[in-house]
């Protein structure tokens, strides 16, 4: 089983979608599992037919991931954007920034890492590096 994390913490994943991997994906598909070392430059995502997009972190040390979510954000996707697998806390705020909605971690991650520190790095949009280097001028 897994869980969703937010800014408002843990959730149950109810997201009732039926990822498909991109290689195994038909034209209809409305959501796409990529791994993180998927190029966009080589494969052709339909953005009008997808309606979400889970991006697969094979470890917390892998973070192709991010840059991944962002450029499919600079290239206009507006649906919904998924982090799957070995993100820890203390990534959080920049998975949010560089655009996931969200992330999904299995059991085992949130009972070494609990609700509270996910939920203490929430507040991604205003703990940033430039927010810090502004308070310390």
């Amino acid at each position: 089983m897994s869980i969703i994390v937010t800014d408002t913490g843990f959730r149950p994943n109810t997201l009732n979608l039926d990822f498909k991997a991109y290689s195994d994906h038909a034209d209809d598909t409305c959501a796409l599992d990529l791994p993180s070392h998927a190029s966009l430059d080589e494969i052709l995502i339909d953005f009008a037919k997808t309606s979400a997009i889970r991006i697969d972190f094979p470890s917390f040390a892998d973070g192709r991931g991010f840059t991944l979510a962002r450029l499919l954000r600079l290239r206009g996707f507006k649906g919904h954007l998924r982090a799957k697998g070995h993100i820890i806390s203390d990534q959080y705020a920049m998975a949010r920034r560089s655009g996931f909605d969200d992330v999904e971690i299995t059991d085992e991650q949130a009972q070494r890492q609990p609700e509270a520190e996910w939920i203490a790095r929430a507040n991604w949009q205003q703990h940033d590096y430039q927010t810090r280097m502004r308070k310390s001028a």
